[in-house]
């Protein structure tokens, strides 16, 4: 494929947003995979550019908010540990599926994911603490959540804050916390699956990076000085302009 300046006006802003908003509250692939399909990358090549940019904003929100001390190790650690394998069977039954399933399967999915996260819980005002006996849910999250980031991606850090909210009670800051590790580990599984098939643009994946390691960082500074209630608004917000970007795609294609 030929990379235009056309194909980095569209995809470098979007990736920036996209790192920023889901350092904040999950869901930056609802930007930035249409980004990369909008700019008429086919979907393995928009999964695999995808993946690249977002595994390394995801690094630096990791990094960011370790600091903070608001991440969890002991769930983040077994729920990650559980993601590994999880995204590469995803991964490889998203490949094994072909481009023009996974299209359909992404314009029917994403709005299924923007409900979800329209009717999420704001989770408790504090953590409560977690027990030894939680910790196969935080492993059956991680497998499961892990197979659907390889197999589709957006929307995968907004899916581990509501399980990790709504299951073991953490409050949304501490669960955006631990679940970057998990989207991580997860992003490294399945970087690797679409690198070995070669469906990374390196010419566009490396400057996409550049962007989303600096949404990822100033992202995750906002959802620690911001709080709960900002979260939620981002979370929302998300919902709201990809409904009108489906709306709009789908009255353009009639």
């Amino acid at each position: 494929m030929q990379l235009t300046p056309r194909v980095y006006l569209i995809v470098l802003p979007l990736v920036f947003l996209a790192a920023l908003v889901d350092a904040i509250a999950g869901g930056g692939g609802l930007i930035s995979l249409p980004a990369y399909t909008v700019a008429g990358l086919n979907y393995d090549f928009a999964s695999g550019n995808n993946k690249f940019t977002s595994t390394f904003g995801t690094l630096m929100a990791t990094i960011r908010y370790y600091r903070s001390g608001k991440l969890l190790k002991a769930p983040a650690a077994i729920a990650a540990a559980m993601a590994l394998p999880g995204s590469w069977l995803g991964t490889r039954a998203a490949m094994a599926l072909g481009n023009r399933v996974m299209h359909v399967f992404m314009v029917f999915a994403i709005p299924v994911v923007g409900i979800l996260v329209l009717i999420k819980g704001h989770g408790p005002e504090r953590s409560r603490p977690i027990t030894r006996r939680q910790y196969p849910i935080c492993a059956a999250i991680g497998l499961g959540i892990g197979f659907y980031d390889g197999f589709f991606g957006p929307g995968t850090g907004t899916f581990l804050i509501l399980l990790f909210t709504m299951l073991l009670g953490m409050d949304m800051v501490t669960a955006s916390a631990t679940a970057k590790p998990v989207n991580l580990v997860s992003n490294i599984a399945s970087l690797a699956t679409r690198i070995a098939a070669g469906n990374v643009l390196f010419a566009l994946a490396v400057p996409a990076m550049c962007l989303s390691v600096a949404g990822g960082w100033l992202g995750a500074k906002l959802a620690l000085t911001r709080g709960a209630r900002f979260i939620r608004a981002v979370m929302l917000g998300v919902l709201a302009l990809l409904t009108v970007r489906l709306v709009a795609e789908f009255i353009m294609n009639r």
